[in-house]
């Protein structure tokens, strides 16, 4: 289309484009086609298609959703071209699929794997920062889970599809406090300050032997030096 061509006011043409009427009547047709071809495609792609996607899914998904929808609203371009690309994406999806259950380590390499951020109630801040998740964002995440403080998680794990789990302790252990500063009212209400020094970056116990107020003392899990008191659930 040509650039004089393109006029304010034209509502015909914002509305309607240049397509002629009997384009829209076939737009029913290929609606009902690509919809019968999507619901065709995620049943043979497996149920976890339905719920949390893996990074082989996400990419199969946009993938599907890129060759549908050129046909979909060009007239100029037909549908058989995106048949063919979802047996394709569908195939390599299957064949994934299958490798997978046959090798573990492509399973990793393909799917992904697991990692651990919190381990007895210390953060790795190293895998942290290795897999992009901040302490604000780890925090956010524990306070959804209703989680007060670091002393009431014995494992947190971010799964492979980026959801995370959380294996709390079987009693409350002083920990990291995970609310923020200024909520004083609130923390007092349901947290106890202990006398028990932890580092303020990642939770870790301050080394044996040290003062309270030695405050150049490294922490041995981070390499920070910055201390607080343990909070614990009342």
């Amino acid at each position: 289309m040509k650039p004089e061509e393109i006029k304010f006011g034209d509502w015909k043409r914002l509305f309607f484009g240049q397509a002629p009427p009997e384009f829209y009547f076939e737009l029913i047709i290929r609606g009902l086609l690509v919809y019968l071809l999507l619901i065709i495609a995620m049943r043979f792609m497996g149920k976890r298609m339905s719920t949390q996607v893996s990074r082989i899914e996400l990419a199969a998904l946009v993938s599907l959703a890129s060759a549908i929808g050129v046909p979909l609203l060009s007239p100029t371009n037909g549908i058989l071209p995106a048949f063919i690309i979802c047996i394709l994406i569908v195939g390599m999806s299957r064949l994934i699929a299958a490798m997978t259950l046959k090798s573990k380590k492509f399973e990793t390499v393909a799917m992904g794997d697991l990692d651990l951020l919190v381990e007895d109630s210390v953060m790795h801040l190293d895998i942290m920062k290795r897999v992009r998740i901040t302490r604000e964002r780890l925090f956010a995440q524990l306070r959804s889970e209703n989680v007060k403080n670091l002393g009431a998680v014995k494992r947190l794990y971010m799964e492979a599809n980026g959801t995370f789990s959380i294996v709390e302790n079987d009693a409350p252990q002083p920990g990291l406090l995970v609310l923020p500063d200024w909520d004083e009212e609130f923390i007092s209400e349901n947290l106890t300050r202990t006398n028990i020094t932890i580092c303020k970056e990642c939770g870790a116990k301050k080394p044996q032997g040290t003062q309270a107020s030695d405050h150049d003392v490294k922490c041995t899990n981070c390499g920070a030096n910055e201390w607080t008191k343990a909070v614990v659930d009342k």
